[in-house]
């Protein structure tokens, strides 16, 4: 039921608070307004830039402590759990859920982000995954045109195309960036490493030799990249290898929005391939649209969760954006073969056990945990602590941020 002091206009309406502001992310999110807007139901934006959603937040509690909430936000992972727990400001979209089968079609890692106590309070609207490369197909060429699968054809790979002439590594200096690449070294070096540092936060294996090895490893991809990466946008890094002035960016597969916008084909453009030594493990997070509780969900809210969670849309949606479906059951046929890929790896890794929330991206443990190892990754990646160091700094950091 639509409470009664919503006014008639803005029941017709969702003003929906998000970071998608990228060329590939703003053409995505227009498949949904679109969607709406055949229901009659008008979209007011709200969008906050910036990548990993901080912004986002902090716009987000402001709004909501002053008593002004949005109708939807878009939120990751702990956030989502951190506001359900603490606030109880968020809508139950039980009614939509249970008529429409979400709990047969929705992956039991990603139903872990979508309910609180037994009730949906969630609509996820894509699985990301961040142990991606893309890599400009003729600068591998150039640098000898053979994929890397480990670490050290990755590196033999960054210094021929150094040796070429252009930036190795287009890398964007912002703490979730870095941090989206310390996702993939870890997971890397060793799976148990990530689960174990990450998820279970033991201080041994944050604090141990494989830490400090995937610290080297970070130090080594310093060397390759540019002067110029300190601030940038992770879309401006993209932007340099689509372009041909960089020959790699490490990134999660919403970049690939960046690849296609610019009518890049997958193969003979760019090439997609995980981050080596990661193939069949998934380090994953999952955009999800929240409801605020408006003394009931209201039919505009509904209708948004369930064109949310239409089959149609998320094959459409995630199309453009890069990711791969949040049901089960959506076909690969419109997917390219980046997409057709993503969505093989993430069944391969759900079915084996090799599926793993993402540090970097909030899906891996609560934001005060994740903001303490941003902090430690991005001092030692700018120079401030030896790999050593790092690893001592990054037990003491997450200790305290418990």
């Amino acid at each position: 039921m639509i409470a009664s002091s919503v006014t008639i206009a803005s029941a017709d309406d969702v003003e929906v608070l998000h970071w998608w502001t990228a060329g590939g992310e703003a053409a995505a999110l227009n498949v949904l307004k679109e969607d709406l807007a055949g229901q009659g139901v008008g979209w007011k934006d709200m969008p906050i830039a910036g990548g990993g959603g901080t912004d986002a937040m902090t716009v987000l509690r402001a709004r909501v402590t002053g008593g002004n909430a949005p109708t939807a936000a878009q939120m990751l992972g702990f956030d989502i759990k951190d506001w359900a727990g603490s606030t109880g400001k968020l809508g139950n979209l039980d009614s939509v859920a249970e008529k429409e089968g979400w709990n047969d079609v929705v992956p039991a890692a990603l139903q872990d982000f979508s309910k609180h106590d037994g009730h949906w309070i969630a609509a996820p609207v894509n699985v990301h995954s961040t142990n991606w490369v893309w890599i400009n197909k003729e600068a591998l060429d150039a640098a000898g045109g053979k994929q890397p699968e480990t670490w050290e054809e990755l590196i033999a790979v960054l210094d021929a195309m150094k040796a070429n002439g252009i930036t190795p590594l287009a890398h964007g200096g912002q703490a979730w960036q870095d941090a989206t690449i310390f996702d993939a070294v870890v997971l890397g070096v060793s799976p148990e490493l990530y689960k174990a540092a990450f998820i279970d936060l033991d201080e041994a294996a944050l604090g141990g030799e494989q830490m400090v090895e995937a610290f080297d490893r970070m130090a080594k991809l310093r060397t390759y990249v540019d002067d110029n990466f300190s601030g940038r946008d992770w879309n401006l890094a993209s932007a340099m290898v689509i372009e041909g002035k960089a020959g790699m960016q490490m990134m999660g597969d919403w970049a690939k929005g960046e690849f296609l916008k610019a009518d890049q084909v997958p193969g003979k453009d760019f090439v997609c391939i995980r981050f080596p030594g990661t193939q069949g493990k998934v380090t994953f997070n999952s955009d999800q649209f929240v409801m605020f509780d408006q003394g009931g969900a209201s039919e505009a809210q509904l209708a948004m969760a369930s064109s949310v969670m239409s089959p149609t849309f998320q094959s459409a949606f995630n199309v453009v954006k890069g990711s791969v479906p949040a049901r089960t059951d959506v076909p690969n046929t419109d997917f390219d073969d980046c997409g057709k890929k993503g969505m093989a790896d993430f069944a391969e890794a759900n079915a084996a056990g090799g599926l793993y929330g993402s540090m970097a991206h909030g899906h891996a443990n609560p934001a005060s945990v994740k903001n303490a190892i941003y902090d430690v990754v991005t001092a030692h990646f700018n120079g401030e602590y030896d790999s050593a160091a790092a690893a001592e700094e990054l037990v003491s950091a997450v200790e305290a941020a418990k």
